[in-house]
């Protein structure tokens, strides 16, 4: 875009969507301001899947070198049955996987993702302490009220403040989020604490009727361990969005009595556990209004059934960063930007909704092979997966 090193642009949210899009903004010489609610960044105990589209971001980021030295790389995803422990599906990643997609499988602390990411931005550019209350267009730009009563103008604003995000509100119209009657339990904690336990060197995902858990290695060293789950919960349960809303253990041990003995061991170790409630929205009938646009789980929140979420977030990042210097006005790079990405993320909505993904023998080419870094804009090949789950 024209005069685009001249562009102000500012981000509301400072996780995993917005620094990829300000890291990515810098690259195009573009010098974004973040603006986070939050006080400071804090370590809650979360990990994250990083497939091989999202390790293809990393690069173009220039952070898969601090990626791959931190994360853990699992031999396989494996998917066990959760009373008998038998075997459903066991795909190969390793060097498999990156052999056929050209990037790593890894697992992750989201906070190594994080500070990798956060790595790329000069500290300036993030202003903590901004939770944002009003936004409105003035003229060709849009202004931002915060809650401690300050007030900027940019020419763009980028909305990446999460599930119940209000530029959202904002962009579509009000609505809720859907909780899906589900929530969840995760936790990091020390190896050491599993006391000879032996989870193996796979991301293992346990299959139960109506609840599962996921249980993976965190870092490289092999010595943090996480697991999350995921069960029933009742229709009139909410929580705010935090992922550090304390969870019961007692509780969470008991709704997984009836799993395989290695998964109780796993449970048992925990020394604490969060919870949240799980969230879905339908795709959205559009991205942008004037010089707003959104990305990440503010624009398509989904289940985190196929680990999916932050792999999209990057994605759009690397997309509407290409758009914008591209096109010729932010009007029509917000138009490129939803054109090619909106068909492939509400495939993943849809695919993470029926909570499949991996249980049995799967091909996720079109998931894993996908490179937001150099994918042509505007592509029918942006829409091949469209059709995935149509059936």
């Amino acid at each position: 875009m024209r005069n685009q090193q001249k562009l102000s642009v500012a981000i509301v949210g400072a996780g995993i969507g917005g620094l990829a899009v300000a890291a990515a903004l810098r690259k195009y010489f573009i010098e974004p301001v973040i603006y986070e609610q939050a006080e400071a960044f804090t370590r809650v105990g979360a990990g994250i899947q990083q497939s091989p589209n999202a390790l293809k971001v990393h690069r173009w980021l220039g952070i898969e070198e601090q990626i791959r030295q931190v994360a853990f790389a699992p031999v396989s995803s494996l998917n066990r049955d959760a009373l008998s422990g038998k075997v459903t599906n066991d795909y190969p990643l390793g060097r498999e996987v990156e052999a056929r997609y050209g990037a790593p499988y890894l697992t992750m602390h989201r906070a190594d993702l994080h500070d990798a990411l956060a790595s790329k931005i000069p500290p300036q550019s993030i202003q903590f302490g901004k939770k944002l209350v009003h936004i409105e267009e003035r003229g060709a730009r849009a202004a931002l009220s915060f809650a401690d009563g300050s007030e900027i103008e940019a020419d763009a604003v980028i909305g990446a403040d999460g599930v119940h995000s209000l530029i959202r509100d904002y962009v579509a119209g009000p609505a809720q989020s859907r909780f899906t009657g589900r929530l969840a339990y995760r936790t990091t904690f020390p190896a050491s604490l599993l006391s000879g336990i032996d989870i193996g060197l796979s991301r293992t995902k346990w299959w139960g009727k109506d609840r599962h858990i996921v249980i993976y290695f965190v870092t490289a060293k092999r010595d943090e361990v996480y697991f999350t789950t995921s069960l029933p919960e009742r229709a009139d349960w909410m929580t705010k969005e935090s992922w550090s809303t304390r969870g019961d253990l007692a509780e969470m041990r008991a709704a997984f009595l009836s799993f395989h003995s290695e998964v109780q061991r796993v449970l048992a170790a925990a020394p604490e556990v969060h919870k949240w409630g799980i969230y879905e929205r339908d795709p959205l009938p559009c991205w942008s209004k004037g010089p707003v646009v959104l990305l990440g789980d503010a624009c398509h929140p989904m289940t985190p059934y196929m680990a999916s979420g932050a792999a999209m977030a990057l994605e759009d990042a690397a997309i509407l960063t290409r758009a914008v210097d591209e096109a010729e006005t932010l009007e029509s790079a917000f138009r490129l930007y939803e054109t090619t990405r909106k068909p492939r993320t509400s495939a993943v909505q849809a695919g993470s909704s029926k909570n499949t993904w991996m249980r049995t023998e799967t091909d996720p080419d079109w998931l894993y092979g996908y490179d937001a870094s150099r994918v042509p804009l505007r592509t029918s090949l942006a829409a091949e997966a469209s059709t995935y789950y149509e059936s």
